[in-house]
């Protein structure tokens, strides 16, 4: 799920601003993608929101998701993944290198994935926060360590559900807060992209989620 420094640390992307009732600023609209940004009371690095839909069914987006293996071909600047611990269909721990330019140190995190479903509204809930240390840390790598992302899948019609995606996430290291905020939609703008492209192959069309309810 590469979905957490990959989304704050690179190329700037400029767009013209909009603000809503929640404090949200629209950075980025493309493709039926928007990204949002917002300050974060206590912390110097604001947070992002994503919103948008994928003419799939919740449970295929889930079973990509939890596909932690393949997850290299859509999340951004991820170099490797592998799972620690797999408590449950629904619920495990994987590690995560992410590979960033010369001189900014590499970056790893350890993220604990929880999938849940309210049985009223088949409303899918993905929790995906970060903890320190699962695993040994390496040399010349920079553990994220505060980090908190979460998916929301809504059904809307037969064969497609609404995504509204957030993270607050701290990449730590030397990296500037204010340079962090400036790079924050070019990780998700490319990883949004191609995860439209990774819904869509053979592999995942006909997965059944056991857990998901339709």
């Amino acid at each position: 799920m590469y979905y957490k420094l990959t989304l704050i640390i690179l190329l700037i992307v400029n767009t013209a601003f909009a603000q809503n009732d929640e404090g949200w600023v629209l950075k980025h609209s493309n493709d039926g993608v928007k990204i949002y940004t917002r300050k974060v009371p206590n912390s110097k690095i604001n947070a992002i929101k994503v919103e948008c839909h994928f003419d799939v069914p919740a449970s295929r987006l889930v079973a990509v998701l939890m596909d932690v293996k393949n997850s290299e071909d859509w999340l951004y600047h991820t170099s490797s993944n592998y799972i620690i611990k797999q408590v449950s269909p629904s619920e495990l721990y994987y590690y995560s290198m992410v590979e960033v330019p010369w001189p900014v140190s590499n970056r790893d995190f350890i993220a604990h994935i929880k999938v849940s479903q309210d049985v009223a509204t088949k409303v899918i809930t993905v929790d995906a926060p970060c903890i320190p240390d699962m695993v040994p840390r390496k040399a010349g790598v920079v553990r994220v360590a505060d980090s908190k992302g979460k998916w929301v899948l809504t059904p809307v019609g037969k064969d497609k559900v609404k995504v509204l995606y957030t993270l607050h996430a701290d990449p730590g290291g030397s990296i500037p807060a204010w340079l962090s905020n400036m790079f924050a939609t070019k990780g998700p703008t490319e990883s949004f992209q191609k995860l439209k492209l990774q819904l869509q192959k053979p592999a995942y069309k006909n997965v059944k989620v056991p857990y998901i309810t339709e």
